[in-house]
């Protein structure tokens, strides 16, 4: 493939990203039609608009798909759903050549949506920017052949590892909210709040709940077709009803706990509004893996976890993490109070992938666990 080819396929992967928190649980797919060198239609997958991304670029392109070349992050779909078929839609419409970046993750349809416009004798060209286009839809790949999300571990920390300052988890007058002695930069939390806004669930443990009192809201303004699901762990129903978490609770606050969910302290959370669920439990412990089989029927794709040191140790423990988010802020706590995880005796498989970023004065590192789920 030529530098075009790049050029018009980069193009339809920033039309995709405009699906973030639009598209799912559908993958997040952009589409651009090109004839004679020039952009003649696009558009990109958003889940309440229904049609498909090549939909969209194919009504937006009229008349002028006849001998045109389709770019498409994703093999279209051949069968039908919510829609019909995008194949024989791109048939109909007489494009001559179809571009896609990466096959369809989906057991239903990888390789059959190729094979029909193939056979339709459409030239077919795979592979074209493959790697940013499976990163992109990382979540669905994962939900789609698992139907557990994907979890994605965040968290900030200093130079040496802790996870808060000395004073900062206390509290200073009536807003608990809002804390004086942050480890990260604003340039960090902002992009916590983007990673948020990807993300359909945020879980934590009731450890966070009671130290910091957050909110753990997506607050980076951006549009979402769905709340974040805000999703706590507590075994013995510790948390407040008078907790902020509780008190802004509006359809979007599940808590997992061993407790009956008839006992008292759940009927007083579920009168505050708050969906409580029994948890299976494992060898004495939550079971981390059943609570993901729940998320994952409710069609969330994928998890953000910001917790301490219990359950980040538990869920590395667990087998259950795909890929690591860590803040490093330019400080060092110089006390070993809050590590990053508590786990005796863990054992990890090897972490790929290994990126860094910069946000402000502090850094970011980013790497995948190899072959999670195939453990």
């Amino acid at each position: 493939m030529d530098a075009h080819a790049i050029r018009f396929m980069d193009h339809a992967l920033a039309l995709a990203r405009k699906g973030t928190g639009l598209a799912s649980p559908n993958p997040m797919v952009g589409c651009v039609i090109v004839r004679e060198g020039q952009i003649v239609g696009e558009g990109f997958h958003q889940y309440e608009w229904r049609d498909h991304a090549e939909i969209v670029a194919l009504k937006s392109a009229g008349d002028k798909t006849r001998g045109a070349t389709l770019y498409v992050t994703l093999e279209p779909c051949n069968h039908t759903g919510r829609t019909g078929p995008c194949t024989e839609a791109i048939i109909a419409a007489g494009v001559q050549r179809v571009v896609a970046a990466m096959d369809d993750p989906n057991p239903a349809n990888s390789g059959r949506g190729f094979e029909r416009l193939r056979a339709a004798s459409i030239d077919v060209f795979t592979g074209v920017c493959e790697e940013e286009a499976r990163r992109l839809n990382e979540t669905f790949a994962c939900w789609i052949r698992t139907k557990k999300p994907f979890v994605t571990l965040k968290s900030a920390m200093t130079l040496d590892g802790q996870l808060a300052l000395p004073q900062s988890g206390k509290k200073k007058g009536k807003d608990s909210g809002k804390r004086d002695n942050w480890i990260t930069s604003e340039e960090s939390r902002a992009q916590v709040h983007r990673m948020r806004h990807a993300s359909d669930a945020l879980l934590t443990g009731i450890g966070t709940i009671l130290t910091d009192d957050p909110l753990l809201t997506d607050r980076s303004g951006l549009p979402r077709r769905k709340r974040l699901l805000r999703t706590v762990l507590d075994s013995k129903l510790g948390l407040s009803p008078r907790s902020r978490i509780v008190k802004t609770s509006d359809d979007d606050l599940l808590v997992f706990t061993t407790l009956p969910v008839n006992s008292p302290k759940a009927r007083k959370l579920q009168d505050a509004g708050v969906e409580v669920i029994h948890a299976r439990t494992k060898n004495g412990r939550m079971d981390l893996s059943s609570v993901l089989a729940d998320l994952g029927r409710r069609e969330i794709l994928s998890v953000l976890l910001e917790a301490g040191p219990l359950l980040n140790g538990a869920a590395l423990a667990a087998g259950i993490v795909h890929k690591l988010f860590l803040f490093y802020a330019p400080k060092i706590a110089g006390a070993n109070r809050v590590p990053f995880a508590l786990a005796p005796n863990l054992s990890l498989p090897r972490l790929t992938i290994v990126r860094t970023q910069q946000f402000g004065p502090d850094f970011a590192t980013e790497a995948y666990f190899e072959d999670v789920d195939k453990k």
